[in-house]
């Protein structure tokens, strides 16, 4: 996992990994009444409002394998999956998950495993596909804390800024 904030390096790694992507398809993934676990989602639909030229947002909920035809139809260069993911960081933390570290550190709320949709979807469309996590407050119940809050908010806004120089 590379660790990122607010910041330059989370821009650079997901630069790097988009590097020559057209068409960027963004899927949400993660369970909607878990306060924890829909942190992929919530962030998806506030990339999605941006309204980036050549991103498609997708919202998988806990099955991310039934985005597989709409991916296809899209045909993109580069899927990104967003999902909240247990790394050791502090909450609100975004990461590029390696292919790897995949099975080991994502919460398990999806009827298939995440790396198997990655997998097929990568040879299915041809496109290239990352996973960026999200460090959610394990010990939360409600509502974000103001802290993890703003690095989230920080964090969408440095993707969002990548997809729209991507874009351009």
């Amino acid at each position: 996992m590379k660790k990122a904030g607010p910041g330059s390096r989370f821009a650079g790694q997901l630069r790097r990994r988009l590097k020559g992507a057209v068409r960027i398809a963004v899927v949400g993934v993660g369970e909607e009444l878990s306060p924890v676990d829909r942190l992929g989602m919530d962030t998806a639909r506030e990339i999605g409002k941006q309204q980036i030229p050549g991103v498609c947002v997708f919202c998988a909920g806990t099955v991310p394998e039934s985005m597989t035809g709409p991916l296809r139809d899209f045909q993109p260069d580069h899927v990104i999956f967003i999902d909240a993911a247990d790394m050791g960081e502090e909450p609100g933390t975004f990461a590029i998950v390696q292919p790897g570290k995949i099975q080991a550190s994502l919460m398990s709320t999806h009827v298939l495993p995440l790396s198997v949709v990655m997998e097929f979807v990568e040879k299915d469309s041809g496109a290239k596909v990352t996973l960026v996590g999200i460090q959610p407050d394990l010990g939360r119940t409600g509502e974000l804390t103001p802290g993890e809050k703003e690095r989230i908010c920080g964090n969408i806004e440095v993707m969002a800024g990548v997809l729209r120089e991507i874009s351009v």
